[in-house]
């Protein structure tokens, strides 16, 4: 089925009453913004703040530092030493883990949505030596062996299997915890650290740019390891659900990445693009948003602007690196990324729902494609108008995006909130093929 028609006339155009029409060069997706709709506030208080004792700052879910042991096995921490750098500690026993504080740790999804078992049966997916030995290791420690079985205890318990009865029913859950390939990135905070009540939850933007360049580096370390431990992968998922209005069991801050053997369905249809126009990100991800004063801030190395032709309304991180894998950056590169994307998150706020979707090029991709991150705020539900005509309503249009996020950047710039290399709307200069994943513009091959 062909895609929607677009063109610079099209793409983004507004009709005599003031409504926002918009599709998206990438997907096709159809979205109205419908004036005097964009009022409402973003976020919708559920319940009146509870005051928090002591122990909630480490104790309010399965994901606070509290409870290490309630998480499948760690695979890996990333801890800031006494000279200041960060550090990551790989495959600890569960009696090493009060020996640092982990600021963020890396472990198994309880509920895989890739399973360990589709690998295993459908490709013949072995683990490799080193996640063998490190579950051997943990099987014969007998704290290690307790955790891991307990934990596969309450998977079968949750999946309505009760206890297993014998050591092979629960040796044949454990694989997924060592070799299995969807793991999460979880913060220390569940609270920002002076709250007071339980509605100041720490956040993407509550963390420093310090912290959440060691987020993201985190997280491109682990992409890096799931992709080379997994042959028959060209994709890892990377997503991070804040709050439940955007798909999050827990109000607590982390991340998500799941191995798929598939490049998934949006990045088939732009890089069915791609192989039209090489500078497709360029010319409809980035100087058309400069055309249309939608550049809302960038440094050295990323840009952000408002994006066109979302279900929710979004903003996009673009690398402007000519190397496309994330983990083949420079620290520099990922740091400049890291900023934008920390800044984007800032600026909208800890009370908003919101999903980040991470997107770069497949591992077996001809082609180049630039690395970009997309901020999505889910402040509207799909209903039945956007289920009949596939076209979807947004309550803010892209200007209105930028003119919240620019407000709030100078503030947060002011205070010191966000890193103070950051350009803001008019300080950026005018977009031009500034992202560089294109070798024709850097003279190299593609």
């Amino acid at each position: 089925m062909p895609f929607p028609a677009y063109s610079a006339r099209n793409a983004l155009s507004t009709m005599a009453d003031g409504t926002i029409k918009q599709v998206s060069p990438f997907s096709g997706t159809q979205v109205w913004t419908v004036p005097g709709r964009g009022n409402r506030p973003l976020s919708r208080r559920v319940k009146e703040p509870e005051a928090l004792t002591p122990e909630a700052f480490t104790n309010s879910c399965n994901f606070c530092e509290a409870n290490q042991l309630a998480t499948p096995p760690e695979k890996a921490r990333m801890v800031r030493g006494e000279d200041g750098n960060w550090e990551i500690l790989r495959n600890l026993l569960p009696g090493q883990l009060d020996d640092t504080r982990a600021e963020f740790r890396r472990v198994p999804n309880l509920f895989e949505i890739v399973s360990y078992d589709y690998w295993a049966q459908n490709y013949g997916f072995e683990m490799s030596e080193a996640q063998l030995e490190h579950m051997d290791a943990y099987l014969a420690d007998p704290a290690g062996r307790e955790h891991v079985y307990e934990i596969a205890r309450t998977r079968m318990r949750a999946s309505g299997l009760g206890d297993a009865s014998t050591e092979d029913e629960l040796l044949a859950v454990v694989p997924a915890y060592f070799g299995g390939g969807h793991d999460v990135i979880i913060g220390r905070r569940h609270f920002v650290d002076d709250a007071k009540d339980d509605s100041q939850l720490a956040s993407s933007g509550t963390l420093t740019p310090e912290e959440h360049y060691a987020f993201t580096a985190f997280t491109v370390d682990a992409l890096r390891d799931l992709l080379e431990a997994n042959r028959y992968a060209p994709y890892v998922v990377v997503f991070q659900n804040w709050l439940s209005p955007a798909g999050a069991s827990f109000d607590h801050l982390h991340k998500q990445l799941v191995t798929i053997d598939e490049r998934g369905v949006q990045s088939e249809r732009e890089i069915e693009k791609l192989r039209r126009n090489i500078n497709l990100y360029n010319e409809w991800g980035v100087n058309y948003a400069s055309q249309h004063n939608l550049i809302i801030a960038e440094n050295d190395y990323a840009v952000l602007v408002a994006g066109i032709g979302h279900r929710y309304p979004t903003a996009s991180i673009y690398s402007k690196s000519p190397t496309c894998e994330p983990w083949k950056q420079t620290p520099e590169e990922v740091r400049g990324f890291s900023d934008l994307l920390h800044a984007m998150h800032a600026a909208t706020g800890p009370e908003v729902a919101c999903n980040e979707e991470w997107h770069y090029r497949p591992v077996d991709l001809d082609l180049p494609m630039p690395w970009r991150v997309n901020v999505k705020w889910r402040i509207s539900t799909v209903a039945g108008f956007e289920g009949g005509t596939k076209i979807y309503v947004n309550t803010l249009s892209p200007f209105d995006v930028r003119d919240r996020i620019v407000t709030n950047l100078f503030e947060l710039r002011d205070e010191g909130r966000i890193a103070a290399d950051i350009r803001i709307a008019a300080e950026c200069a005018p977009a031009r093929n500034v992202l560089l994943y294109n070798p024709v513009l850097t003279g190299g091959n593609a």
